[in-house]
């Protein structure tokens, strides 16, 4: 089953079980998913669909910093909710120790040696972390790690 036929089932689970923010959040990333493929004028692969998630994801995130910092815990915990249900069609994330091993082989790789190299080993990382790691943290990582002496 690919990951557009599983958010579709899920999408008619909410409707019948009468669940409104699994519904609206799952009619979203139908939404979002749709506009990405008519603007490419193709289907997208599930690469691209888990990256449209992943953006979707993100922007909620940045909502709830905003939203926490305004003082409004109500909706932060409504963004949180919808960043939960998106999470489920997503790839499980890198934890810590697997994402610094991935960037000391990035960096073995690519032969970084400076911050300078930083793009290099990003290139040879995005495609490893999308949809598994928050870029800005990847790009920080790397950056330490470069500025350090390069792993």
């Amino acid at each position: 089953m690919t990951l557009q036929e599983r958010i579709q089932d899920e999408l008619r689970a909410a409707m019948r079980s009468g669940d409104a923010l699994r519904r609206d959040v799952l009619r979203m990333a139908i939404s979002s998913a749709y506009n990405v493929e008519k603007a490419r004028q193709r289907p997208l692969t599930e690469d691209e669909l888990v990256d449209v998630l992943g953006r979707e994801v993100k922007t909620r995130r940045e909502s709830v910093e905003a939203f926490r910092a305004g003082g409004r815990e109500d909706l932060a915990t409504k963004e949180e909710a919808e960043i939960a249900i998106l999470r489920e069609f997503l790839p499980r994330p890198l934890n810590a120790d697997e994402l610094s091993t991935l960037v000391d082989e990035a960096i073995a790789a690519t032969g970084a040696t400076s911050p300078r190299d930083l793009g290099r080993v990003m290139g040879w990382l995005a495609p490893r972390t999308r949809g598994r790691a928050d870029g800005r943290q990847v790009s920080e990582l790397v950056n330490g790690r470069l500025a350090s002496g390069g792993g």
